[in-house]
Parts: structure tokens; C-alpha cells; sequence
């Protein structure tokens, strides 16, 4: 039925718009899941039930290993609606010290034969204090990470002091944080991941984190780009170590558009920004490996990046992940996905696989 009325309707209209539209149904899924028994309802027929699914990371308890990643809720606004989908865990964001509207539309494409996304749309949304408002509001539901990032306005000499800001605003309210220093539509922020520019961030984040939830420890997680050579992706997970961040979330979005079967014409028409799904897959799981290998089991890793199918998650769970998380793939397969990639993932685990 969902793929009928994408193919139908919702290819149709612009992808900024489908997707406003359909994350205001799910908001109001949330609200009908706080009617008394509705939880428990929608958690038996959609939520990830089996036990072998449960995974204990970052002193946390998720109920499945799939959670959707930063981009789609923003400002925080659904986290509630997007858990009785079915998703593990939710990660809201990128928010930024300083409200701000982000790039100018259009400013999301679809690239349909690819089943991939490219977007630009420069970290819009309404501060770090607004998201933590809500999320303290919403206390109760289910694991939320939240994901920062620079304010554009803000001069990069400025950075570190730019994410503590926000990371002392949702410190409270936020099961985890992650620092993103690898989306490709702000201007000079991938440069931040280089070693030596990125300590001084995740230092002031975490000093931040620890002075404003004092009584608890809030786990800490950078998240970098596919587009990394080698040695730079070596370079972060020393950093990482050295640290002691908790774990790192690989992978972004990337700039480049090798091996699209879209027409060319499609491709040039959506310019600039990161593209998102299954083109996303090889280079995503090469760099997940790459940081297992480095890291082993100190780091948690979190894989995202090209996740369509259960045996697309099962791949990266096998290669080192901990978790999985994708965007892409809730926008193609519609409102039933999540609970699907849970049904899958634990026929796998089930058969004891796991490595």
C-alpha cells in the first residue's frame, strides 16, 4: 500500500514537503500512543519485541538494534510517534547553539532508480535550548540521542566553545550526545575532523556534558564522513581512544555520486549536498570494518550509511556495529519498515549467527 501511494502521490511532491507532511502524521501517532493501553497495543504489533533483539550500549537498554538517525526529527518534535513505529532509538538533530534556518529550498531531492536522497538542507532548526524543552517535556519514551552541530553564523576558531553551548543545553536531556562534525552543507565543518582540529571540540564537549549533568555521565559520539581517506578515519578513532569518547557513528552523508544509475540530468538538477542510501552502502560498511579493526570493542560503533534490508543491518553488526541506524530506506519503505528490519534482524539472531 505505501509503495503505491509513493509511486502515486508522494514522488510527486516535492521531497521537503512529503516529508513535512508525513512527519506531522507521525507526530500525531505519538500523541495517540499516550492514550492509556495504546503503548502497550502499538508496542505488541509494532514495537521490537523479541528478547534476542535487546542491546545494552553506552549504560543504556534499547529494545532493538535499529534506531533513526539525526536529520529527520530535527527539533524533537516526534520522538514519541517515530518510537511506536517500531525504531530502537531515536536520534533528533542536528541542533545548533543558535537558532537558524538553514540553506534555502529547494533543498532535498529525490534520486528515485537509487533509492537515495540528496540534501542541503544547513542544519535548520530551532536551537539546542527549544530541543532540550521538548525532550525534557517527553521524559519517559524512548532512548533519544541527541546530535549538535555549528552554528553557521559562527566563526570556526569559535567552534569548540559553539558545541559546548549546545551540549550544556540538552546535557539533561539526552541519553547520548554526538558531535557532528561531518555533515557537507555547512561551510569549512568537515575540516573539523581533522585530529587536530577536532580534539579541542570534543574536549569542550565533554567538559561541557560533565559540568552541566554532574550526576550522571552522558556517553559521548562523534559521527564522520564516508568521504575520509584512510589514515584521517585511523587518525579520529585514535582521537576517539585517546579521549575516551564512548563510541563513533559512521557513517555520514558523502559529496560523491560514483556509481548512480539516476540519469545524469537528475543528478546535475540536484546540485549540491549529501547524498544518502543504498550508494552509500560500500564505502559506509569499508569504514565501519576500518574502525573495528582500530578500535576492536573499546568504542561503540554505531553504522549508518546505505541500511535498507535486514541483511544490509545484519552485515554491519557482523563487521563491529553495536547498533544501526538509517533515513533513507523509513522514507522508501514507509511507516512499516522498522518493524520489518526487526523481524528480520532477529530470524538472524535468532539462529544464533552472531559472530
Amino acid at each position: 500500500m505505501y509503495r503505491l501511494l509513493y509511486r502515486v502521490v508522494l514522488r510527486r511532491v516535492p521531497a521537503e514537503a512529503a516529508h513535512l507532511a508525513a512527519f506531522g502524521l507521525i507526530r500525531v501517532f505519538g500523541w495517540v500512543a499516550r492514550v492509556p493501553g495504546a503503548a502497550w497495543l502499538l508496542g505488541r504489533w509494532l514495537g521490537p519485541r523479541d528478547p534476542v533483539l535487546r542491546v545494552r550500549a553506552l549504560g543504556l537498554e534499547f529494545p532493538g538494534p535499529l534506531g533513526l538517525a539525526a536529520g529527520f526529527d530535527k527539533d524533537a518534535r516526534g520522538t514519541r510517534g517515530l518510537a511506536a513505529l517500531g525504531f530502537g532509538f531515536v536520534e533528533v538533530g542536528t541542533v545548533t547553539a543558535r537558532a537558524q534556518p538553514g540553506n534555502p529550498r529547494p533543498r532535498m531531492f529525490r534520486l528515485t532508480a537509487d533509492r537515495a536522497l540528496v540534501n542541503r538542507m544547513g542544519f535548520n532548526n530551532d536551537g539546542a535550548a527549544a530541543a532540550a524543552a521538548r525532550l525534557g517535556r517527553a521524559r519517559g519514551g524512548p532512548v533519544v540521542g541527541v546530535n549538535i552541530g555549528k552554528t553557521r553564523a559562527v566563526p570556526d576558531a569559535d567552534a569548540a566553545a559553539d558545541y559546548a553551548a549546545s551540549a550544556r543545553a540538552v546535557a539533561a536531556v539526552a541519553d547520548y550526545v554526538v558531535v557532528n562534525v561531518s555533515s557537507p552543507n555547512t561551510p569549512g565543518l568537515r575540516d573539523l575532523q581533522a585530529a587536530d582540529r577536532l580534539r579541542p571540540v570534543l574536549v569542550a564537549v565533554r567538559a561541557a556534558l560533565d559540568a552541566a549533568a554532574p550526576r550522571r555521565r552522558v556517553p559521548l559520539l562523534v559521527k564522520i564522513a564516508p568521504d575520509l581517506a584512510d589514515a584521517d578515519v585511523d587518525a579520529v578513532a585514535d582521537l576517539a581512544l585517546e579521549l575516551g569518547l564512548d563510541g563513533i557513528i559512521a557513517t555520514n552523508t558523502t559529496v560523491s555520486r560514483d556509481g548512480l544509475t539516476s540519469p545524469a540530468a537528475e543528478v546535475a538538477a540536484a546540485g549540491a549536498g549529501g547524498l544518502s542510501g543504498p550508494p552509500l552502502r560500500a564505502r559506509s560498511l569499508a569504514v565501519l570494518r576500518r574502525l573495528h579493526a582500530r578500535a576492536g570493542d573499546r568504542l561503540v560503533l554505531i553504522a549508518a550509511g546505505g541500511i535498507e534490508t535486514p541483511d544490509d543491518a545484519w552485515e554491519r553488526l557482523r563487521a563491529g556495529a553495536t547498533l544501526v541506524q538509517a533515513y533513507t530506506a523509513f522514507v522508501y519503505g514507509g511507516p512499516l519498515w522498522p518493524r520489518r528490519m526487526h523481524a528480520g534482524l532477529a530470524r538472524r539472531l535468532a539462529q544464533g549467527r552472531v559472530e
